[in-house]
């Protein structure tokens, strides 16, 4: 597995319990974002390095940085229809724009003036941006948000075939971690390594309401 691991007990050190943050694994050029899938759509992906087969650009796709997150989407890829996991690197100015493009699912006055300023940002927009509560590897509701988007139109066009940089299936990783969270043994338990990812253009952080000064 490509994917840079550490163990559980190691991962809250360095990470705020609370606030509006993104938890990526990345680099100079590019970032990890996580996507569960049937097997049809996600052993496609996985042996061809884009989307295509019976993958549906249709549909709104949602994509997670964070991968507790996933996990507890998924349900460790035991939910039915989300048995494959898969870790997609993307490009990092692939990235930063999708968070630049994303509005709100929801109106928040702090943002739009009314709601009919963020109907008209929401019916243009091919993002969609979700706050949820991050979660513990047994499912737990944390203090801290993790954010999830919903790609569609050109932007997912684009993120199923010219962001990618490499997919891995990492079901196999999913399932020894999951029988760690079944006996609770989180000594054992080993989680990709991520970091606050730093989001440097101020309109964007702005607009995703990121909370700051976190460390």
């Amino acid at each position: 597995m490509k994917l840079q691991i550490e163990p559980y007990r190691d991962r809250n050190i360095h990470l705020p319990e609370k606030g509006r943050i993104i938890l990526a694994q990345y680099d100079a050029d590019s970032i990890v974002v996580y996507q569960a899938y049937r097997s049809a759509i996600g052993h496609f992906a996985a042996q061809n390095g884009y989307f295509g087969g019976e993958f549906k650009l249709s549909r709104m796709t949602w994509i997670k940085p964070n991968f507790l997150w996933m996990m507890y989407r998924s349900g460790w890829g035991m939910k039915e229809g989300q048995e494959v996991i898969l870790a997609i690197r993307i490009l990092r100015s692939a990235f930063d724009s999708i968070l630049a493009q994303a509005v709100f699912s929801k109106y928040i006055p702090e943002i739009y003036e009314n709601p009919q300023q963020w109907s008209q940002a929401l019916k243009v927009s091919d993002v969609r941006l979700q706050w949820d509560p991050d979660r513990s590897p047994a499912g737990g509701k944390l203090e801290r948000r993790a954010i999830q988007l919903g790609l569609r139109g050109e932007v997912a066009m684009k993120y199923s075939r010219d962001w990618i940089i490499s997919i891995e299936d990492i079901s196999e990783f999913v399932a020894e971690q999951r029988q760690h969270v079944i006996t609770k043994n989180y000594d054992t338990l080993f989680m990709p390594k991520e970091c606050i990812y730093e989001v440097n253009n101020p309109q964007t952080a702005q607009i995703l309401q990121l909370t700051p000064n976190v460390d």
